[in-house]
């Protein structure tokens, strides 16, 4: 694996780990501030609550696999496929959301990380065995 892909799937793990924080601290801040100015029902703000926190966890855990995978393949041969399935569910994802929110572009926050890691993860897989 070259230097580059090395620190490109490190630098995405850091963005995913940081971009968690944003979502369950700051994201979920404005979200339920607006949830509770529409007079939402406060058992709707928690359970929207519970999605909003446990997908930040998720991405937290995202960072932590992909920063593992690549400083272990640095070491040794491990596969890069998860830190692969990480990087297509992201640009799925965002680009579903970016598709059905009439094109808003926040959704490249998904969307871009993602090619970054699909650009560092894939390429020279260890041989089997």
């Amino acid at each position: 694996m070259n230097r580059i892909r090395f620190w490109l799937g490190i630098a995405v793990g850091i963005v995913f780990i940081l971009s968690s924080g944003a979502h369950s601290l700051l994201g979920w801040k404005r979200l339920s501030a607006a949830l509770v100015a529409t007079r939402a029902p406060t058992d709707l703000i928690a359970g929207l609550g519970v999605g909003w926190h446990f997908a930040g966890a998720a991405m937290l855990v995202f960072g932590c696999i992909v920063i593992w995978l690549f400083l272990a393949r640095r070491r040794r041969q491990v596969s890069l496929r998860p830190a692969q399935l990480i990087a297509v569910l992201y640009i799925v994802f965002g680009s579903w959301a970016f598709v059905i929110s009439n094109m808003n572009p926040f959704f490249l926050i998904f969307i871009v990380p993602g090619m970054l890691l699909a650009v560092a993860a894939w390429g020279d897989e260890p041989a089997a065995g």
